[in-house]
């Protein structure tokens, strides 16, 4: 009998049904195929041979790593579509999945939109706006030849120690309503979509992933990949909850957390991997390991990898992100599986969620990148949508000594102004960490507009603005006639761990330089953090006005939008902000924070 053509296998169908194209494609693969598809791999160790010569199913570019130093979308592009080449060179051409850590904007790639950090949209409770925000990202990553966002981060950040802060939306409300950006992402699943099942509507739409499962923004004392010590019904109400709604938009993918729940490490919890997110909640995505992850269950790390790979897999992670040591994976995983230590039905499961999300991302169909969208990347339509997230995500906290004396809207046509500070022309501290490289730069790091550029277009044509970052004694001496003075002060950029901070203080003595510019001129401060910081109280008393900026993007300009009065502030807080770190961790309801949950001041209204 003939063997059947490649052309008339039924997974290569486009018009039959997924679950049809899944089995017959499961089927036809070898177990060496089928542990390929299950292992991620870092585009620094991937090449064409090694895609052909492992049947690799994933490719992920890891906290930047570019393919070339500046690289634009083309690059990416013509990288990501190079390995593509070669999967579709190997036997049953199974095409990669590429992801990629777009956590506000394609923020990798130079000159792609930075839209504000998530602690900033929190702010602004507008889900249609993140909605939106996650439509142009997908067009930029599609630009880009990826296929995989690694967002939304749905944590619940319940202490402003943890270094990821910034990448939560708030609390438990406020996450449910972020999750938007699924839709945003993969597109409105239709009418009657089963719930748990991946959905991506169309070309540009690319696959979300709800991440990191779960609560690990709850860790004691904000440590990351800590321990979060709740009741199950706590975890349920509190952490759980973004992921219902995750579902209900057809998530494709979900993220396991290095955190653990009461002791035990997420990436071996059978019960909440399985028996609560795929059983209980029906997803039927893939559940895709966190970097490394396997590495870091034990202390220290590495420590017995091959029982790790057993009990991640055993529990239910069905992707692993190794993403270097693939030979040594694929290894131990081939020899868990032929011992019997991991069924093959544990296998195919994996393997079956893996092509039905290729499948429905319509990679067998369009398996390269789209070069028609391009032009789309940093276009001027996602630049305003930038610009009109940054200026509904400012936090008003103070306006004006006298309650009876505003201080905002400054006026355009002063005849002198001072701009000071370190995050006043930073284009790198504005965006902050995740932003073309894992942590973040100082400097011009990719195209953008600063807070100085914006100040500069805003005011008249004969108000003379004078910037120091560090102002000196003979600047603020009192001769200089200054109407009113701006600065911007916060962190330096930070991710994961490494912003893991006990005493959230503003780097770059920023509190002394705001103090002591307010001493002496009328003055607004502007704060550019991922989260609450240390402010002392005198130094708020100093200051005619203070707002809350977030990590506002490359889109400066909405910043000036709002201090200037064209529009007025939206922004309420989405966590409650201390007096002292003394009083974390501060829930929503707690007593005496220096700004409660929600607070935000209104030029016009309050």
């Amino acid at each position: 009998m003939a063997e059947t053509r490649y052309e008339d296998c039924i997974y290569k169908n486009p018009n039959a049904e997924v679950e049809l194209r899944v089995r017959d494609l499961l089927s036809r693969m070898t177990l060496k195929e089928k542990i390929g598809q299950i292992t991620q791999i870092e585009r620094r160790v991937t090449s064409p041979s090694v895609i052909t010569n492992y049947c690799v199913g994933s490719v992920l570019s890891g906290g930047g790593s570019p393919p070339c130093e500046g690289a634009e979308s083309s690059h990416w592009a013509d990288m990501i579509d190079g390995f593509q080449k070669a999967a579709l060179e190997t036997r049953l051409r199974i095409p990669i999945i590429f992801g990629i850590d777009a956590v506000h904007g394609n923020n990798n790639v130079v000159g792609a939109t930075i839209f504000p950090h998530n602690i900033g949209l929190g702010a602004t409770r507008d889900a249609d706006l993140v909605r939106r925000i996650g439509a142009a990202t997908a067009i930029e990553v599609r630009a880009s030849g990826a296929h995989w966002a690694f967002a939304p981060c749905v944590a619940i950040a319940r202490d402003p120690r943890w270094g990821r802060t910034y990448e939560s939306y708030g609390d438990t409300e406020t996450v449910c309503k972020m999750t938007s950006l699924v839709s945003g992402l993969q597109g409105d699943p239709p009418e009657g979509h089963p719930n748990g099942y991946p959905f991506v509507a169309e070309r540009k739409k690319v696959a979300a992933c709800a991440k990191h499962y779960v609560g690990d923004g709850g860790t004691e004392k904000g440590k990351n990949e800590g321990n979060t010590i709740v009741t199950h019904e706590e975890l349920e109400t509190i952490h759980l909850a973004p992921y219902l709604n995750c579902l209900a938009q057809g998530v494709s993918t979900v993220m396991a957390s290095y955190s653990s729940w009461n002791g035990d490490k997420m990436h071996t919890h059978h019960f909440l991997l399985t028996q609560v997110l795929k059983n209980k909640l029906g997803f039927k995505g893939i559940l895709v390991s966190d970097w490394e992850a396997l590495h870091r269950i034990t202390d220290p790390p590495g420590l017995n990898y091959r029982e790790c790979v057993k009990d991640s897999v055993n529990a239910g992670i069905d992707m692993v992100m190794v993403p270097f040591e693939f030979e040594r994976f694929i290894s131990d995983l081939t020899s868990l599986i032929e011992s019997g230590e991991i069924p093959m039905t544990r296998i195919d499961d994996a393997v079956e969620r893996i092509l039905r999300v290729k499948f429905i991302a319509g990679l067998f169909e369009h398996p390269f990148s789209d070069r028609s969208l391009l032009d789309k990347v940093g276009c001027k339509e996602h630049r305003e949508l930038g610009r009109e997230a940054v200026r509904k995500s400012l936090v008003l906290l103070r306006n004006g000594k006298d309650p009876e004396k505003r201080f905002l809207p400054l006026s355009r046509n002063a005849e002198k102004v001072l701009v000071v500070g370190t995050h006043a022309d930073n284009l790198g501290y504005q965006c902050g960490g995740w932003t073309i490289s894992w942590f973040g730069h100082s400097g011009r790091i990719t195209t953008g507009t600063t807070i100085l550029d914006a100040i500069k277009k805003s005011v008249g044509s004969s108000t003379e603005v004078v910037y120091e970052e560090h102002p000196s004694e003979e600047t603020l001496s009192g001769h200089n006639n200054f109407t009113y003075a701006i600065v911007a002060i916060g962190e330096e950029p930070y991710a994961e761990t490494f912003g893991d901070s006990s005493e959230l203080e503003i780097h770059f003595n920023g509190s002394k330089t705001l103090k002591s510019v307010a001493e002496k001129i009328p003055t607004l401060g502007i704060l550019v953090t991922g989260r609450p910081v240390a402010l002392e109280p005198t130094t708020v008393e100093k200051v005619e006005a203070l707002v809350a900026a977030w990590l506002p993007g490359t889109e400066g300009d909405g910043i000036a939008d709002v201090v200037f009065g064209d529009y007025d502030f939206e922004g309420k807080l989405p966590m409650s902000w201390f007096r002292t770190v003394d009083q974390l961790p501060m829930n929503t309801d707690q007593a005496d924070p220096l700004f409660p949950h929600g607070f935000g001041l209104n030029c016009k209204k309050d």
